[in-house]
């Protein structure tokens, strides 16, 4: 495939001056060449081609394939001399769309190839060609920027996906190696790529029959044996988790096993088959490549070039990543937003352009209303400073009690401070939605395995190690210059001389740079969600569950 050549000699020659008429003419027309244009008089060439008008009136419906066309004067990329690598190429990257997990259903390679069979007539050729622009077209889109809308998926997925100029698509793919620009349009990040090799790896074990039975009893440990062991070890062998043997007892290569499969799905590694274990050991595979097909939908929403340097936040796996040129420099569990409708984290990108060490937490409306004027009633909630239009108010002179959520005329502070809800530092990224990362007081939630239990924010468990990380390219002394702000005690913002990419994601799969398949669960119902709108999209996931 790689010795394809491009062949850019297509279309006849058209008699002189032809050129300039046609383009003046289909301009003023809108490209509707009537069938008048092609009487001329007894002995003259034609003026265009019955291919040329064929093309044209196809093209008309659409300004950048009718620019592209009315660029080359109607000649064909698709048929006639020199055009068999396109369609080879085109077809072969249709054949292989299921492995990219597209509706090859879309494109219907084997219908283009009777189409092509059947096209005899100038009407029918000129059509098929333009027909085939814009499959062209509608496959490059789906391939490097995803098939659905992430938006029309979930209200909280604000991601922007990329677009691409379909004249400069058509273009390149029309004067180039026909093989190497489809290649050009898969997403070319590892994190792709990647995902991309795990489908092919689980399709090769469920044809050779899939990880086998399930596990059908829990509760299992070093020493254990019987029937429940011997199943847990076979499908663990055919995960590739552990060796072949014979062994019908849990020894300790079998722990060793159990502890490696639950580092990969994000579980606490002790090396025992509790429940969260046995949960995890008994998805079936077909639903684990789902979760593959939709990571591939997810990275091709990605498919842009990222900052060298800047943060990922993976909600689903509830962590965080500094990048530097490509190479996780840092790494945190975090805490995202719980699992409610006003809680959820959204997904989006933004720039972190500074830090705040002692923050003041400015109380949103919604907490202060829903959580804190029923408390504010009572007297409680003392460590809470009230303001209201015209500054600070003393609370002890306020009867909370005569308002309700919607008079109430106060905003609510908290003073930096050890029980600071947003800890010692916050970094912003500014957003309409008001998210961003920051330390906090409440240290125990982040021993947990799903860790959403916030408003929104997202809570860094090594904070401090985050802002020193951060502020190392400014300062030979990040920690000492850190530390010294944050004995003072007082509100400072520190600028970050460098902004930084910040990418709130939504990962439940991926895999390690040493192939090692990471699944994670679906904390929002986003991935359900999403593969409901693949498969109506017409993504089809073949194979039996095991």
């Amino acid at each position: 495939m790689d010795s394809y050549a491009a062949s850019l000699n297509v279309g006849n020659a058209l008699p002189s001056g032809t050129i300039s008429t046609m383009r003046s003419y289909f301009k003023a027309a809108a490209l509707a060449v009537p069938l008048a244009l092609t009487a001329v008089a007894a002995g003259a060439a034609p003026l265009v081609t019955p291919m040329q008008q064929a093309v044209a009136q196809a093209a008309s419906a659409d300004e950048a394939i009718a620019a592209f066309y009315r660029g080359r004067d109607f000649a064909p990329i698709w048929m006639g001399e020199g055009a068999e690598h396109r369609r080879a190429a085109f077809l072969w990257a249709l054949d292989t769309a299921p492995d990219h997990g597209l509706p090859v259903g879309r494109y219907d390679p084997d219908t283009i190839r009777a189409e092509f069979a059947a096209a005899r007539t100038a009407a029918d050729r000129g059509a098929l060609e333009v027909e085939m622009t814009r499959r062209f077209l509608r496959y490059a889109q789906d391939v490097s920027s995803g098939i659905v809308d992430p938006r029309r998926v979930d209200p909280t997925i604000k991601v922007t996906v990329p677009k691409h100029d379909w004249l400069e698509q058509i273009t390149a793919f029309a004067e180039g190696d026909p093989y190497a620009f489809v290649r050009s349009l898969w997403p070319t990040t590892p994190a792709y790529t990647r995902l991309l090799r795990e489908k092919l790896r689980l399709r090769g074990i469920q044809d050779a029959g899939g990880w086998g039975p399930p596990v059908s009893v829990g509760g299992l440990s070093l020493g254990d044996s019987g029937p429940a062991v011997v199943e847990l070890r076979n499908r663990l062998i055919r995960m590739g988790y552990l060796r072949r043997s014979a062994v019908a007892s849990f020894d300790a290569a079998l722990e060793s096993a159990v502890r490696e499969f639950q580092i990969d799905h994000g579980l606490t590694p002790d090396g025992t088959v509790g429940e969260a274990t046995l949960r995890a050991l008994n998805v079936p595979l077909e639903d684990r490549m789902a979760q593959i097909v939709v990571g591939l939908e997810r990275q091709r929403w990605m498919n842009k070039p990222l900052e060298p340097r800047h943060i990922l936040v993976n909600l689903a796996e509830q962590h965080a990543y500094v990048v530097d040129d490509g190479k996780v420099t840092f790494d945190t569990v975090v805490v995202v937003g719980a699992d409610t409708p006003d809680r959820r984290t959204p997904e989006f990108s933004d720039t972190m352009t500074h830090m705040v060490i002692n923050p003041y937490w400015h109380v949103p409306r919604s907490i202060a209303i829903n959580e804190y004027l029923p408390a504010l009633r009572r007297g409680g909630a003392q460590h809470l400073e009230v303001y209201s239009r015209t500054g600070r108010v003393n609370r002890a002179n306020v009867n909370f009690s005569q308002y309700t959520a919607s008079n109430f005329p106060f905003s609510l502070k908290q003073a930096p401070g050890p029980r600071n809800a947003l800890g010692r530092v916050k970094f912003m990224f500014p957003n309409q939605w008001n998210i961003y990362l920051h330390d906090t007081p409440s240290r125990n939630l982040f021993a947990r395995d799903v860790r959403t239990f916030s408003h929104g924010c997202v809570r860094v468990a090594r904070p401090l190690a985050l802002a020193y990380h951060l502020l190392a390219p400014q300062t030979e002394t990040p920690k000492a210059d850190f530390d010294s702000v944050l004995a003072a005690g007082r509100e400072r913002r520190v600028n970050l001389e460098d902004p930084i990419g910040v990418h709130l994601v939504y990962w439940s799969a991926w895999v390690t740079p040493m192939g090692r398949a990471n699944y994670r669960g679906d904390p929002y119902g986003r991935d359900a969600k999403l593969l409901s709108a693949l498969r109506a999209a017409g993504v089809e996931l073949a194979g039996g569950r095991s």
